[in-house]
């Protein structure tokens, strides 16, 4: 049966509770443990598929087709671990599992509570994680902080798993604050101390403490902590600001949280393999030289809606050795027609259009496009960029004037992109994308073959809107090669322009299953052509 360590938070939300649950994921999978993640979500939206990314960040998307909180970004690149469906958990997940059971007659006339009834289907989910996964460790983050009257249910969930299971199976750890006070220069305990005082009247005292400070405590700092915290002194750590945020895990390593945590459930503490990582740190640390690449979008007021991305951008730099500048370029700025476009690109390398929805800043994108193909730089679509890139060459090159997507021109007499048939009829926005993992079958001596070097590969897809295939013949007669087909319901997955230095567009997300320790194929032969553009 699985072990399972619940991840808290206090104080203030923005702690770094996921990177938390990531580094020691990490670090008791380098002692050999199977390990699987978990996120639970107060929010009663049942996924944040239909959620603004300016609120929410990006939306991350699993192998099974599950929307999902971008933590779970956090949680695959750092333990290279593919999770699914149970790996994130809404209120409005539970509250709807509940009110369905109620309605088929499943609690049998008794009135539904929230205590048994909710508390039950959430200890279900973290009990599913363990069954789903056969992991023998379950790392389960609770978001939100103690306190919040949307995640008391999820509290109280845990107090009753600790109480049913023991301490020989459940382990908690609580992610605090300790401020320094501008003037006095001081670091301030009191709200941990009232942190871990609110998780105690809920019924559950911490096993571990991570606090977030400046600088590391000293021991009579950590005394007073253990006193009123009622905590071993060993098992507070130090998480400390870092320039690089793969050195967390390796902090929390020399501090012996995963062998705490190990030796509490009665596992073997073997032998941690962190070699690779600490191969990491030394790339990241010593990077030489700098290659420019433009992301087009029409939400760069907040980066967390490209995050991974942004990541897939940053990992595929570390295999040449070069820091990635992400330059963000608002779509909608390209569209006033009084932009100069060799100033704005001037000092780029490269350029990235990745995905969205809605008609806002659309023909920016296009026009960044139409630049990139024109000027010969190296260029990246992701799902509505290869959607705009098709759009851009059927109206410059094939003289489709009027070509377009019916997602923002639906009575247009050229849909480019369309829904297929059997999307029309359908009604609700949340859960009806083209989502997971599809297969797609690359073609011998293209780019897209050169880059993953196999003819199969899975990838994940999180869209709704399809390439019309009643235009394929014409755009293949003017130079664009469809390199990679999706043979099943033969859909459009990669097109390219042989011509060009490096023009390549996805229908999927390859951002997706990139690592910090395997950058993915589309963005390293991309960063490699931009880095050889800069020269």
């Amino acid at each position: 049966m699985a072990k399972y360590v619940f991840v808290t938070g206090g104080v203030v939300s923005g702690l770094g509770k996921g990177i938390t649950a990531s580094s020691i994921a990490l670090l008791l999978k380098s002692r050999g443990y199977k390990v699987f993640m978990q996120k639970f979500d107060p929010y009663f939206n049942v996924d944040p598929g239909t959620m603004n990314p300016i609120q929410h960040g990006e939306v991350y998307v699993t192998y099974d087709g599950c929307e999902t909180d971008l933590d779970l970004g956090h949680y695959e690149r750092f333990i290279d671990e593919e999770l699914n469906y149970s790996s994130n958990i809404t209120s409005g997940k539970i509250y709807s599992n509940v009110i369905e059971k109620e309605r088929r007659g499943e609690y049998l006339g008794s009135t539904v509570q929230m205590v048994p009834h909710i508390t039950n289907e959430i200890k279900n989910k973290v009990f599913e994680a363990g069954i789903s996964s056969g992991a023998d460790i379950v790392i389960t983050e609770i978001g939100g902080t103690v306190g919040d009257i949307e995640s008391q249910p999820f509290i109280e969930a845990l107090r009753q798993i600790q109480y049913e299971l023991g301490t020989n199976d459940t382990f908690f750890i609580h992610c605090t604050l300790i401020p320094l006070l501008f003037g006095s220069d001081e670091l301030k305990t009191k709200p941990t101390q009232n942190s871990v005082k609110d998780l105690r009247n809920m019924g559950i005292t911490p096993n571990a403490l991570v606090c977030r400070l400046p600088y590391k405590m000293d021991d009579k700092m950590r005394g007073k902590i253990s006193l009123f915290c009622s905590v071993p002194k060993e098992n507070i750590i130090d998480s400390v600001d870092v320039d690089n945020i793969y050195q967390i895990p390796i902090n929390y390593y020399e501090q012996h949280i995963d062998e705490i945590i190990l030796k509490q459930f009665g596992l073997p503490v073997k032998k941690a393999d962190l070699k690779y990582w600490n191969d990491l740190i030394d790339t990241v640390n010593n990077l030489n030289g700098e290659v420019s690449i433009a992301l087009v979008g029409k939400y760069i007021e907040l980066h967390d809606a490209y995050l991974s991305v942004h990541e897939a951008l940053i990992h595929a730099g570390y295999v040449y050795n070069k820091k990635v500048k992400v330059v963000w370029i608002d779509s909608e700025s390209l569209e006033k027609g009084n932009t100069d476009l060799k100033e704005t690109f001037k000092d780029i390398d490269g350029i990235l259009v990745p995905g969205g929805f809605g008609s806002r800043g659309i023909e920016g994108k296009i026009v960044a496009i139409n630049y990139a193909r024109i000027n010969n730089i190296p260029f990246l679509g992701i799902c509505l960029g290869m959607q705009l890139a098709v759009i851009e060459f059927a109206r410059n090159v094939c003289g489709i004037r009027d070509a377009n997507s019916t997602e923002f021109a639906p009575t247009t007499k050229n849909p480019i992109i369309d829904l297929m048939a059997d999307q029309k009829s359908i009604i609700n926005m949340g859960g009806t994308l083209r989502l997971g993992n599809y297969e797609c079958k690359i073609e011998r001596g293209t780019l897209a073959y050169k880059d993953y070097k196999q003819t199969t590969i899975l990838e994940r897809h999180r869209h709704r809107y399809e390439f019309n295939n009643k235009y394929r013949e014409l755009l293949e007669e003017k130079g664009m090669v469809f390199s990679g087909i999706n043979e099943k319901a033969n859909l459009v997955e990669i097109i390219e322009l042989p011509n060009h230095k490096h023009f390549i567009a996805c229908q999927f997300h390859p951002e997706f299953k990139s690592r910090p320790t395997k950058a993915h194929p589309l963005f390293m032969s991309f960063i490699k052509s931009s880095i050889s553009n800069k020269k």
